[in-house]
Parts: C-alpha cells; sequence; structure tokens
C-alpha cells in the first residue's frame, strides 16, 4: 500500500520507545504505523567507546561506521530516547564528541528507512474506528506518490472580545456547514442550545470528518487557541487528532510570532502564513485585503476594524441568514485562495521532496539532514552532533558589478540557470568532498582557497536527482513541483553557513559565493571580449548592452547568437582551469526594449539592485520604490507613470505637473499612506529613538498592527485605521518635496527634465 506521510512522531509504552507515523493512504483511509523494534543511538569515535563500557541500559556496536574524515566511529546505543542527551553530555564532558546525537528520533527512523513523505507498506493492516489501518512493525519503503489530501477549512465567529463562541464554519473535506447558538436554526445551519454543546458539535464533526489537513485564516493563533480555551473553560474535552489525541501549540518567540500546532495524525496549516511565507506581497495580511487581491473579492461585511465587529454582533442578533453566510464565506475565501495560488500543492511538493512535515517544509537545516544523512548512513557516515549556542558565520553574498546609470535600448539579461546548485554540482562544494580534501592529492582549490576532493560526494548527487526531476517537471507543465525544487535547490547552499546546521562550515559556503563571483566576473571579461558593454551584473545575471539601433527582433537575434559563444567560452575556461566539467548553464532569460538605472541618490555612480524595463510593451520594476511596500501609492503611481511615457518616446514632466496638482488640491490624500512594519514587535522596545512610523503607532495606541499605516499631517505622523476617521490637515507639500519630488527626479536627471518646472518653481526663477 502507498501512502503519504503527515505526522511522524514516538510514544513510550510499556518501557519502549515506539515510533508512530501518521498518514494517508492512497485509498483516502489514513493510517498509523508502529514500530517497536527500534532504539536510540549516536555515535563516538572507537578510541572513545570505552566510556560506555559497562554502563547500564547501553550497549556499544562495532559496524565499520565513519565520521566525514574516515576515523572509525562506535554506535551508542539506549534504552529511550530521553537518555540520550545525558549520555551526549556524558561523552562531551570527557572530551569526546558526540555524532548525530541530537536527531530526533522518529525523524531517525525515517533516515535509517530512507522514507521522505511518499512512502510503501509492505504488511497486513487492522482496521480501528474510523477507517484507520493500522499496521504494527511493518516493512516500509520509500514510493512515488502524489495524495490527495482531505482539506477541512474553519472559521470561527465570536463575541467582540472572543470571550463567548458564537458560531464555526467548515468547509471542505466533504463538509459546507455552520453552526451556532440559537434556538432555532436559520436555512442553512444547524442551531446549539449553548456554547458547550456548539463546542462539542465542533470536536464530533471534525473526528467525523477525519481531515488530513485542517486550515482557516489565523487559524492556529486565533480559531483553534480560542476553541481549546472555551473547552478548558467548560470542561470539554477538545480531543480532534486522530486517536482523539489533544491540540497542543508551540509558540513562536521570533519577530515573526507565529505558532505551530501539534496534532498527531493531522497538519495545521495557516492560510495566512501560506501566503506570506510565499513571498505574495499585500499591504497587509487580513483576510479581506488577501481575498480582495488575489481572488477579486472579499468578506461579506464591509465595515473594517471594530465597526466589522459590532456589525457581525448585530447580524447574530437580527439577520441570522446573513450571519450564517458571513461565517460560511471566510471559511471558503481561505480554501480558495489556497487553490488559486497553488500554496497546498506547493508544500506538498516540498514535503515529498524533503521528508519534511506538511507544516515544516520551510525548515531548511531539518530537510537539510533528511537529504544528506540518509546519502552519509548509506556509505557508512556519520556526522558531526550540532554545536550548542554556535553563531552564524557571516557569509560574503553574491557578486554585484558596477551599474550604468541612465536610460539604454536593446538590453538582454543572461543568467546561469540555478547557479549555486550548479556551482556544487561542478566543483564537488560538499561537506564530505571537503573533509576529505587532504587525502587528495590533487584537489580542487576555490577562490577562497578551500580544498575539495574530487571523489566522494553526497550534495552533487542529490543536485543531480534534483535538476533531472526538475526538468521532467517543466516538460510535463506541474509548476507546483518545478518551484518546490527550485526552491530546494537554492537553500542548500544558506544552511552550510548556519551556526544550527550540522554540516556548519564558512568556508564552504564562501567556497559557494567565491566562486559565483569568479564566474559573473569571468562572464563579464567574455562578453566584453565579444565587444559586448555589459551595464550591470548581480550574483547570477548580467544586463548587456546590445546593438541601440536594431529593432526589437533583430535584438534578440543578436543576444540569440551571443549566447552559445559565451557559454563555450565559460565551459572552456572552467576545465582549464579548474579540470573539471561545467553543469552550468548560460539562459537568455529577456531582452529589454527600453531599460534604465537610476544613480545613487545625490551622486552620480549606479544604484544596485534597482532597475526597469520595458518588456513586450509592458513595465517592469525590480527594487524601486513602485514596488516597495514602504512608498505611498501616489508615489508608486508617479514612478510608474513617468517611466511608461519615457519608455514611449514622451516627456515624463506633464505627468509631475498632473501628480503635484492633484496632490495639492487634495485629490491624492488616500494615496498618501506610508505602511511600516514594527520590526522591533512593540512601541515600548523602541527607546534610542522613534522615527515616524513607531510615533504612529504609539498614537494608534492598542488599535496597532504589525504594520503600522499613517499620514504625516502638520502636527506629525497619524495613524491611519479602519475605525477612525481619515486624518486631516496633511502636510501636502511634504509629499510633493520629500516623496515626489526624489522619485521624478531620480528619472529627470538622465531626460534633462526638471522637477522645479512641475512644482511651478522653475516659473517663478524665470520671472525673477
Amino acid at each position: 500500500m502507498r501512502g503519504f506521510l503527515l505526522h511522524p512522531t514516538y510514544r513510550i509504552r510499556d518501557g519502549r520507545p515506539v515510533v508512530q507515523l501518521w498518514g494517508t493512504l492512497e485509498s483516502g483511509q489514513p493510517f498509523l504505523i508502529e514500530d517497536d523494534r527500534r532504539r536510540p543511538f549516536f555515535y563516538v569515535r572507537s578510541e572513545n567507546a570505552k566510556l560506555f563500557e559497562g554502563k547500564s541500559g547501553v550497549n556499544v556496536e562495532e559496524g565499520g561506521w565513519r565520521d566525514l574524515s574516515g576515523a572509525p566511529l562506535s554506535r551508542i546505543e539506549a534504552q529511550l530516547p530521553g537518555e540520550v542527551p545525558d549520555l551526549r553530555r556524558h561523552a562531551e564532558n570527557r572530551g569526546a564528541a558526540a555524532y548525530e546525537a541530537d536527531v530526533r528520533f522518529a525523524y531517525r527512523y525515517l533516515i535509517d528507512h530512507e522514507l521522505r513523505a511518499a512512502l510503501e507498506i509492505e504488511g497486513e493492516p487492522q482496521s480501528r474506528g474510523a477507517g484507520l489501518q493500522y499496521f504494527h512493525n511493518p516493512s516500509v519503503r520509500p514510493a512515488r506518490y502524489h495524495p490527495a489530501l482531505r482539506v477541512l477549512s474553519i472559521d470561527i465567529e465570536t463575541t467582540p472580545d472572543a470571550r463567548s463562541l458564537l458560531s464555526f464554519a467548515l468547509v471542505g473535506a466533504g463538509a459546507d456547514e455552520v453552526h451556532l447558538i440559537a434556538d432555532r436554526a436559520p436555512p442553512g445551519a444547524q442551531a446549539h442550545a449553548d456554547e458547550a454543546a456548539l463546542l462539542r458539535a465542533f470536536v464530533e464533526r471534525v473526528v467525523a470528518l477525519d481531515p488530513d489537513v485542517i486550515t482557516g485564516w489565523n487559524v492556529i493563533d486565533f480559531d483553534l487557541r480560542v476553541l481549546a480555551e472555551r473547552a478548558a473553560a467548560r470542561r470539554i474535552d477538545f480531543a480532534i487528532g486522530r486517536g482523539r489525541e489533544r491540540l497542543r501549540v508551540q509558540r513562536d518567540a521570533s519577530y515573526t510570532r507565529t505558532s505551530r500546532a501539534d496534532l498527531p495524525g493531522r497538519q495545521v496549516l495557516d492560510g495566512l502564513a501560506l501566503v506570506r511565507d510565499a513571498g505574495i506581497a499585500l499591504e497587509n495580511y487580513r483576510l479581506e485585503t488577501a481575498g480582495q487581491v488575489l481572488l477579486g473579492r472579499g468578506k461579506k461585511i464591509e465595515k473594517p476594524g471594530v465597526g466589522r465587529a459590532d456589525e457581525i454582533l448585530r447580524l447574530y442578533r437580527e439577520e441570522p441568514e446573513a450571519f450564517v453566510a458571513y461565517n460560511r464565506e471566510d471559511s471558503q475565501l481561505v480554501l480558495d485562495i489556497l487553490e488559486s495560488q497553488g500554496l497546498l500543492e506547493g508544500v506538498i511538493e516540498r514535503s515529498l521532496l524533503s521528508g519534511m512535515p506538511l507544516d515544516r517544509v520551510g525548515a531548511s537545516i531539518a530537510s537539510f539532514d533528511l537529504l544528506v544523512l540518509p546519502e552519509l548512513a548509506r556509505r557508512g557516515y556519520a556526522a558531526p552532533s550540532v554545536a550548542q549556542d554556535r553563531k552564524a558565520a557571516r557569509l560574503p553574498g553574491g557578486a554585484v558589478l558596477d551599474s550604468s546609470p541612465g536610460f539604454f535600448r536593446n538590453v538582454a539579461v543572461f543568467d546561469f540557470k540555478s547557479l549555486y546548485p550548479s556551482l556544487i554540482r561542478t566543483f564537488n562544494l560538499d561537506p564530505l568532498a571537503y573533509a576529505q580534501a587532504d587525502t587528495d592529492s590533487d584537489p580542487i582549490v576555490t577562490p577562497n582557497g578551500a580544498r575539495f576532493a574530487r571523489g566522494e560526494a553526497v550534495l552533487p548527487g542529490i543536485l543531480d536527482d534534483f535538476a533531472c526531476s526538475r526538468e521532467q517537471a517543466k516538460q510535463r507543465g506541474d509548476r507546483h513541483a518545478n518551484q518546490a525544487i527550485k526552491i530546494m535547490m537554492n537553500a542548500l547552499y544558506g544552511v552550510l553557513g548556519a551556526g544550527s546546521c550540522r554540516f556548519f562550515e564558512p568556508e564552504i559556503a564562501s567556497a559557494i559565493t567565491g566562486t559565483g563571483q569568479q564566474m559573473l566576473g569571468w562572464t563579464r571579461e567574455i562578453f566584453e571580449g565579444f565587444g559586448q558593454r555589459v551595464l550591470y551584473g548581480d550574483t547570477d545575471s548580467v544586463f548587456v548592452a546590445l546593438d541601440p539601433e536594431r529593432e526589437e527582433a533583430a535584438a534578440k537575434e543578436q543576444a540569440q547568437v551571443l549566447l552559445p559563444r559565451v557559454q563555450q567560452a565559460i565551459a572552456e575556461r572552467v576545465r582549464d582551469e579548474y579540470r573539471v566539467e561545467p553543469q552550468l548553464e548560460l539562459e537568455l532569460e529577456k531582452v529589454y526594449a527600453r531599460f534604465f538605472q537610476p544613480s545613487v541618490r545625490g551622486g552620480t555612480t549606479g544604484s544596485k539592485k534597482r532597475y526597469a524595463g520595458w518588456l513586450d510593451g509592458k513595465l517592469q520594476v525590480v527594487g524601486l520604490e513602485a514596488v516597495r511596500r514602504d512608498w505611498p501609492e501616489a508615489a508608486r503611481r508617479l514612478q510608474c507613470e513617468i517611466l511608461e511615457r519615457v519608455f514611449c518616446g514622451e516627456a515624463g514632466l506633464p505627468v509631475a505637473r498632473r501628480f503635484v496638482d492633484a496632490l495639492r488640491a487634495g485629490e491624492l490624500d488616500r494615496e498618501l499612506v506610508i505602511h511600516k512594519g514594527l520590526r522591533k514587535g512593540s512601541v515600548d522596545k523602541y527607546t534610542e529613538r522613534r522615527p515616524p512610523h513607531v510615533e504612529a503607532a504609539r498614537r494608534a495606541g492598542r488599535d496597532v498592527g504589525r504594520t503600522v499605516a499613517y499620514v504625516i499631517t502638520h502636527g506629525g505622523p497619524e495613524p491611519v485605521l479602519p475605525e477612525r476617521e481619515f486624518p486631516r490637515d496633511i502636510d501636502r507639500e511634504h509629499y510633493v518635496e520629500k516623496v515626489l519630488r526624489p522619485i521624478a527626479e531620480a528619472i529627470f536627471q538622465h531626460t534633462g527634465e526638471s522637477f522645479d518646472a512641475a512644482t511651478g518653481q522653475g516659473e517663478q526663477l524665470s520671472l525673477l
């Protein structure tokens, strides 16, 4: 039977550790694997194995294991997972390193069986309650299988203080229903006598529907938290996991303030977190905003803020049918957003690649372990444990070439396909190859001086498999698999410089970036050797000026002719200098008909990571204010409209003049709102100085969120809040001089125009 792993964990039963693997079978039935044949273990160098001789409950085994440098290891086996930390300290306090002593017990099982999320189970299951298929000590092995998961979206409605539950909606996994406290149910809903009855109905319905995934908007920190708190207050067992396991919420103390829900047998995926983690830029991450931007529709109550809370309560009391529709739509919106953006498919693909549970696919270091440790184990190697309290290294970034400011015609963008993964594959940039460099009489030496053996390595093979799978995904048009593989491939570089990675080695990470810098420099030299000017370069891309007199089609042909010549020259140089076969692939990404790079503000040199181009009759902007959330909408529109006019061969000054006049007339007040995040989490943490957005947050009081919306008035920064009147007395001249002027002048200094003419200052000077 094939299945998809949802939740790996373990339990102690009768003094023995029992691995538990919860998941869903190809038939759609849930499964539970229990295996009590495993014992926790770690490794020490064989010369230190005597430290554990005669220690109660500990077995010492020899089996030909080695550390990355080739030194022999012995395996130390304990009785229970909880004993391993003490045994590790016992070794380290005596100067002996412990290897893989921090691998979680359930994940150790996955590593030793080389399992990721898809697996094949061989054994006879026993049917338990709710159709659960139970396997005891079966044979398991990796499989190729893509699941169709049962997803349930939930949404609750409460009183404004969230101290009383009013209703809940369930959509998906075969459900489309609303339950509420009422004497009589409106059409399309089910009534319950009181809060206790409503809570019992929620538990019963979730257990009966048996979803693989529970989702919602801010579902962990609000919906599930409130449900659990109200259930505790009513002495109701909130056991909604498979096997009637209870919910546990693990809170994240970092800036993101996100939480994870531990619910054995199921996964809880917060729709809000999925949207934010996918890099979908929104003005804010309210469900209303996400729905309007991504779906073109929002909530069924348009009143914002506190006004919405009061309106919900009014509907509940006076218009129950409208209240039910509102509650249901909030659940439906989340499902539709996830579907429209392919967010659930994306995390499924990443889970299939790494083996991490759906709610932890973004944990790049843990994913790295599940990819690399099985490959090392197959070869008889064990990796170090993570050093405690180790700090991340400051690593050099990718190369950024000097930019040439101004406007240009016909600019080609060439980039290396998956540069860092290609460098790892080409130059054997790998922890095992690094550890064994001294055994190689002719190692590869990278620009930073790091040495790598030419023989055995792990990462290049993993990346070869990923590259092959990605090509297959592209050929079959599977954008979710393609994107998931791209993310996984690119993440492999960064973890090597993270202190919490067991393979932490700044020299390896620096070798990757240093070799990338060398490749970008060689690429520029080769293009210039062919007589082409390189206007800019960043990490894996070069911007090359083509013949400005050519028509667009002819310019694209010129770029296509250059591509194989440059590709061949790069390959020959890599072979000559390193004696390796290059895996680098240069691609022609696009050819801009028009291209603009600004100067640094107040200077003449070119700005970096900031440009705009005209491609197929549309404006593309990278890094400029038009794509930054901390600039007001008026600035973004001004920049785009001026660039569009200039790219089309027209003057930009009339646009600037129109914006200035409209702003001064008060027509753009609503487009002057600035959005900025409180990076320190709360206003009280800003002690040395109080920038405008922090002052606005202070004036907002308890109504402020993680992102502050404000405008500049003559009295200072004022918050813009949904439940308050829009601020008056806006300092419009501040916006003319501090917002519109720098946007326009960055362009006009390259067109010969003047922003003074747009404000009227030029006319006044001419009269003088």
